[in-house]
């Protein structure tokens, strides 16, 4: 069987935790990252997780930001924040390392900083932020391991990302420093999971709250996998799994998978 890896921005994940667990029995993801689950790691719902299987790692922050590992496979390390900025406080960042038949998987779960608004300093956080991912992946590349970064990368990566390029070019999450710095990771040897199976447009993971986007699919594609040439040689699947949106009081994010031709140890 192959290892399913998923990401989801759950947006608030006790407000989230019953279609979380019923997302969770019927996708049977192997290994899950979660990003703005906006809790402390002690008031995370840990037991009911824990209930379907999984092994539970958070990186929690009071109110704001967030993330945490779910996994079956038992987790050989964890470790929580990104290198590069000591001053950094915010829960944004947490990797975990699991044993294969042959090697390890890491996986390094993300919820990169929005960037909005683009005149203030959080524009200029958002892409040192993503500097400093740079320099991490390139560093975990040279292992030749399976690498999986997943998360809400708050990048747009290309027009056919959006339903409306043109209403977002000034916008952090489109801004041409934005999708080089992106491109930058692809430029690595990183592959986008989805784009590897798929130029269809229209394929969103994000409609906000406001205006109907829902129901108008005025989407964007801000959640992604991608994943290392050892990684990507494995790729068997993946999906969106968009009909989460429509469920009652739904996160604005939706989970994407993605099924990797690897073996538990």
């Amino acid at each position: 069987m192959p290892i399913r890896v998923a990401t989801w921005n759950v947006n608030s994940v006790r407000q989230r935790i019953d279609l979380l667990l019923t997302w969770l029995r019927e996708c049977q993801p192997d290994i899950v990252c979660l990003q703005e689950i906006k809790c402390v790691d002690e008031a995370f719902p840990r037991l009911e997780i824990e209930a379907l299987g999984y092994n539970v790692v958070t990186h929690g922050q009071k109110t704001f930001n967030g993330v945490a590992l779910l996994s079956k496979l038992k987790f050989d390390e964890t470790k929580s924040g990104l290198a590069g900025d000591d001053e950094d406080a915010h829960a944004r960042f947490l990797e975990g390392v699991v044993t294969l038949k042959r090697g390890v998987m890491r996986i390094a779960c993300l919820y990169l900083p929005n960037g909005n608004p683009v005149g203030t300093e959080k524009y200029p956080y958002k892409l040192k932020w993503m500097s400093r991912l740079l320099e991490y992946s390139k560093e975990r590349l040279k292992t030749e391991e399976p690498l999986i970064l997943a998360g809400d990368f708050n990048v747009i990566p290309h027009a056919r990302d959006v339903h409306n390029p043109a209403a977002w070019t000034e916008d952090a999450l489109f801004k041409a420093e934005t999708r080089e710095s992106f491109q930058s990771l692809l430029g690595l040897g990183l592959t986008d999971a989805l784009r590897a199976v798929t130029d269809e447009p229209g394929l969103y993971t994000f409609w906000d709250y406001q205006a109907g986007a829902w129901q108008k699919n005025q989407g964007l594609r801000i959640d992604h996998l991608l994943l290392s040439p050892q990684a990507s040689d494995r790729l068997a699947n993946v999906g969106i799994d968009s009909y989460v949106r429509a469920w009652e009081k739904p996160s604005d994010h939706v989970p994407v998978w993605a099924d990797l031709d690897l073996e538990a140890a």
